[in-house]
């Protein structure tokens, strides 16, 4: 079996920043009560243009001119994402075509909300360890702005836009840990977008904290045990985007005492699945991570499903 290493990471923003004051002019809510519960500061809201396939594209693109690879170099191309209004084609192929890739790549998207990216990972992890690839595009991108409940007071000030990429390529030696992944679908519906409540993002709030405050830091110690990393060996931790009060706790419950933690959700939101390359990449643009840091990768969201594993910084 051939391994798989982390070459690159990318990031998409849109340009709009939206701060909590600007929600207070929508619904009753207030700066100090978004930031006292779930801890952002301000999100980005994507525009009528910039679509899910737009803004995966640019991570994509921006990915790609970190890792100086060509995009014919590229085999494979997965988006995770939940918010995309078109079911065909789909997006990963839409990008494939923006990105000119006439080389035939496999195209697929994958939908397991906000645990979407990595589980993407272990699926191009997967494919390149059989052979069935060689260098795989991984995406997240998403346009909550499209389907979020403006009404809902508990929701709307938590939903973001935007896309983060890895570049996978293969390698001799194995650089991502096995894939640690599962969901517990007696919550299935503590976290979805449903057609029977207008296609827009709802949650069980508290269902979801619950679950992350008892269940979560076992998990990741699972993670760990799979990936054969001590905690206190960890050089960062990046979870889903969702809460701060989910996101800051966990390093020190899993005893994680070296480990830098992304906290990107202060400034862009919950962006689904897109928001763990999305924080690791700008992590990385602020102070590179030696290379060969063990990077732990973990995100639960809708289903409820979750998947966690272990990479190296590039």
């Amino acid at each position: 079996m051939t391994g798989s290493r982390l070459v690159a990471v990318g990031h998409f923003q849109p340009a709009r920043v939206v701060p909590n004051s600007e929600l207070e002019s929508m619904v009753d809510t207030n700066d100090e009560w978004i930031q006292r519960r779930v801890g952002i500061r301000e999100r980005r809201w994507a525009g009528p243009d910039e679509t899910v396939d737009v803004m995966a594209t640019k991570a994509a693109q921006d990915v790609l001119a970190k890792a100086g690879v060509e995009a014919a170099e590229v085999d494979m191309v997965i988006v995770a994402t939940c918010s995309a209004l078109d079911r065909s084609p789909n997006m990963a192929s839409r990008v494939a075509l923006a990105l000119g890739m006439t080389n035939h790549p496999a195209t697929l998207d994958i939908n397991t909300a906000c645990s979407g990216f990595p589980h993407a990972v272990a699926i191009a992890q997967h494919a390149i360890g059989a052979g069935a690839a060689r260098t795989a595009l991984v995406i997240g991108a998403e346009k909550l702005s499209d389907v979020t409940d403006y009404t809902d007071r508990t929701t709307c000030v938590l939903t973001a836009d935007g896309a983060g990429a890895f570049l996978l390529t293969a390698d001799p030696d194995e650089h991502i840990s096995p894939v640690l992944w599962g969901c517990v679908p007696e919550m299935g519906d503590a976290v979805r977008i449903e057609r029977a409540e207008g296609d827009k993002f709802a949650q069980n709030g508290r269902a979801v904290f619950r679950w992350t405050t008892y269940e979560l830091p076992q998990i990741a110690r699972d993670v760990l045990d799979r990936a054969k990393v001590a905690p206190e060996n960890l050089a960062a931790i990046v979870l889903h985007q969702a809460n701060l009060r989910i996101i800051e706790p966990l390093a020190r419950q899993i005893g994680a005492v070296n480990a830098r933690v992304a906290t990107d959700v202060v400034e862009s939101g919950n962006t689904s699945a897109a928001s763990i390359p999305l924080a690791l990449s700008k992590m990385l643009e602020k102070e590179p991570l030696p290379s060969g840091a063990p990077i732990l990768l973990f995100a639960f969201g809708g289903g409820l499903a979750y998947a966690g594993q272990v990479v190296l910084a590039p």
